[in-house]
């Protein structure tokens, strides 16, 4: 049987919980498209989260990968296009450290586009009344760093497992301390990783649909 490692974060920022992790720790162990979820924890801190990363995908050996991560503000389920290879961070990590315009990977490419279906995931999930979205940028947190070292890893492991990242917005419960900022609750979230791990093993050729943005 497949298995479909995902990835999500631990709160930070003075938040108490972390919506991705909320959601991805409850596919623990579900069966999606003929293939086990696999569930592990990253922390936020920009000196071990690509450790704690490629110890599982060492590990687990998956034939596809979604991480996930939370972008308070953003209102839908995002699906990210690209990971580049910066860490320029607007806020400290757990461990206290600000880099800022810092190479992840001394002397790899400048970018890595997504694996995963993106658009197709997002036509699946709106299918299913869920806002979502293209994203083209995953920032430049601990988020887009799992990204790009999670492409990085798979391009030099030779790897053909499918892999990339997903960002979800508040919950309500966090978005009733931000006044004004959008949520989504946790039932929606999960329905909608559901969605994109299905989509992942079963689309083989994306959608060639406007995905794009003006700014």
């Amino acid at each position: 049987m497949k298995t479909v490692l995902m990835t999500a974060f631990e709160p930070f920022g003075g938040e108490d919980v972390n919506p991705s992790w909320e959601a991805v720790r409850a596919l623990e162990g579900k069966q999606i498209a003929g293939a086990t979820i696999v569930t592990r924890q990253l922390p936020v801190v920009f000196s071990e989260v690509l450790n704690v990363l490629n110890q599982a995908l060492d590990e687990i050996k998956p034939d596809a990968i979604i991480s996930v991560g939370q972008a308070g503000g953003r209102s839908d389920i995002t699906v990210e296009r690209i990971g580049i290879n910066v860490d320029d961070a607007r806020i400290p990590d757990n461990a206290g450290k600000q880099p800022v315009d810092e190479a992840i990977v001394l002397d790899g490419p400048a970018a890595y586009f997504s694996r995963l279906p993106i658009k197709a995931i997002v036509a699946a999930v709106r299918e299913a009344g869920i806002p979502a979205s293209v994203s083209q940028t995953a920032g430049t947190f601990t988020c887009n760093r799992v990204m790009y070292g999670l492409l990085h890893w798979l391009q030099t492991q030779g790897s053909s497992a499918r892999g990339g990242f997903i960002h979800i917005p508040y919950l309500p419960e966090q978005a009733a301390q931000h006044p004004g900022a959008p949520s989504m609750s946790s039932a929606n979230v999960i329905q909608a990783l559901e969605i994109a791990v299905r989509v992942t093993l079963e689309i083989k050729e994306d959608l060639k649909v406007v995905g794009g943005a003006t700014h």
